[in-house]
């Protein structure tokens, strides 16, 4: 109690939470959480892909006789639920906690997606569809946060950049769901699609059980004026992880970091750090969410078309085709993912998006050439895309880490909507009108297309090497000085983060000491 009246007073106080945090060994409890939170992604992979795999259903008069526009329209109104639900939920989760909005976002979710399986109309489903994707969008934001602020430091780029990439995991289920649901011989045509969206429901009310278990983050609560509260949160998690068997080294207080309680982030200060204090990173952020996005969505929503504009493949047959790209899609993050932990944040984002830049130009040199038929293109972007994928969820890491606590959520959602709104209107479009048209469609206009995407690519490496955080291994209070921060008599020992210049309204930190103890604890993702 002394703690909470000295925060109201507005003195501030030590705190070991991000040092106890940090030193944590990987335990079971870390897994649930991985498991817990991290079906987000796999839920947004399945959703659209089981979207895309129903749209012809729905244009049959047995099921809602649908046009064609409003099948189009119904990914535009979920992508829009998405940005609204991000930019939503992300300040909520600011204000009133993780856990609070990764339960909520997740019933959201839950109800209107299960309930675009009873509509009867275009604008019935279209509502739910919105209401879904706000759900989804609000995810983004709540889990990314929840998962960086839970995560040891040790771990914490691997676990994000593989839980990212199960996006997936969750197309292939989607497809494999698809491929059994929408047989007709199988399930009759009426009933077929609508239980293809009660698949995400059933999945979401397993992990919802889960979620039940997972503990507010303590990071949160020290920087909201509730320190008590925050430091006997860690104590239930040590003794968790001590049941476990995860051994514990002791934390020294000159790993304190000093808080106060601070009022609720306005926009007019968001504002301010994002584009005066942290400006540079802004700029990363931006940089490599739109860059990705924009290669991303070009290529994926094209591939069925140029499948079958350019090498004559059936609407089953680009079905087909499908598979080992999302595989190639899932394997890089998963496989890649420990090395932005050990070689580092900027190498690794450079390498990755430097070297799928150069393979989509070799690919663009060689379609342009007839060199290439459907399996070898198919190949081209597997490649593309094994080294690309984890690139893309590097970035949803980087724009997780490189802020104050305080807005982590909002800058989430912020640099998430400029990245759906960039790279899935503009692209798309973009890369559908460079496919030529008739039998023989000329390739040039799209291998123009291709080289441009693999320019832009570079581009975003590029940026990320010289605006790039060395945010491996260091405590998230080491990469962005919470605003709830006050200096105290402690100095910061080992290799120094790259700060802002400016600190906002004078905020100064004492930087959690980075951790020691790394032994022989088996990362999570490899």
């Amino acid at each position: 109690m002394s703690s909470e009246h000295a925060l109201d007073e507005g003195r501030a106080i030590p705190s070991l939470v991000p040092a106890r945090m940090d030193r944590l060994p990987w335990t079971r409890f870390h897994w649930m959480i991985v498991v817990g939170l991290g079906v987000s992604w796999i839920l947004d992979g399945l959703e659209i892909q089981l979207v895309s795999l129903v749209g012809n259903t729905l244009k049959e008069g047995a099921t809602l006789g649908l046009t064609t526009a409003e099948v189009g329209l119904l990914a535009s109104i979920y992508l829009a639920g998405e940005v609204v639900g991000a930019l939503f939920f992300g300040r909520m989760t600011d204000k009133w906690g993780r856990r609070s909005l990764f339960i909520i976002t997740l019933l959201v979710y839950l109800i209107a997606s299960g309930a675009a399986g009873l509509t009867w109309d275009f604008w019935s489903l279209a509502f739910c569809r919105f209401i879904a994707g706000m759900g989804i969008g609000g995810e983004y934001a709540a889990i990314n946060s929840a998962i960086d602020e839970l995560i040891p430091s040790k771990y914490r780029g691997r676990v994000d950049i593989g839980i990212n990439g199960t996006y997936w995991a969750g197309a292939l289920i989607g497809s494999a769901v698809g491929l059994v649901f929408l047989n007709t011989a199988i399930i009759p045509i009426e009933w077929g699609w609508r239980l293809c969206f009660l698949v995400g429901p059933v999945m979401g009310l397993v992990i919802i059980y889960l979620r039940r278990h997972i503990p507010e983050s303590p990071r949160w609560l020290m920087t909201h004026g509730k320190v008590a509260e925050a430091e006997a949160t860690v104590d239930r998690i040590e003794d968790t992880v001590r049941a476990q068997g995860g051994q514990l080294r002791e934390v020294s207080p000159e790993e304190a970091i000093n808080v106060v309680d601070y009022p609720p982030v306005t926009y007019r200060e968001i504002a301010r750090v994002m584009l005066r204090d942290y400006r540079s990173r802004s700029f990363l952020g931006f940089s490599m969410m739109v860059t990705q996005a924009f290669l991303y969505n070009a290529i994926f929503f094209t591939y069925a078309l140029v499948l079958k504009s350019y090498f004559g493949l059936s609407d089953s047959g680009v079905a087909l085709y499908f598979f080992p790209f999302a595989i190639g899609n899932l394997a890089g993050p998963l496989l890649l993912g420990h090395w932005f932990d050990t070689i580092g944040r900027r190498k690794m984002i450079f390498a990755t998006y430097s070297i799928a830049g150069v393979v989509l130009f070799i690919t663009a040199l060689l379609f342009n050439a007839g060199a290439l038929n459907a399996t070898t293109l198919t190949l081209m972007w597997c490649v593309v895309f094994f080294f690309a994928s984890a690139g893309a969820s590097s970035a949803y890491l980087t724009v997780s880490e490189i802020f104050p606590i305080e807005l982590r959520g909002q800058a989430i959602s912020f640099f998430f909507a400029i990245s759906q709104l960039t790279g899935g209107v503009v692209a798309p479009f973009l890369f559908a009108s460079l496919i030529g048209e008739g039998e023989n469609p000329a390739r040039g206009p799209l291998a123009v297309g291709y080289v441009i995407g693999a320019v832009i690519m570079v581009i975003g490496g590029v940026i990320a090497w010289f605006f790039g955080v060395d945010a491996e291994g260091q405590s998230l209070e080491n990469i962005a000085k919470p605003l709830s921060a006050r200096e105290g008599g402690t100095r910061f020992q080992g290799p120094s983060p790259r700060l802002p210049s400016t600190d906002a309204q004078g905020r100064r930190i004492t930087p959690v000491k980075p951790e020691a103890q790394q032994g022989r604890d088996e990362p999570p993702v490899s």
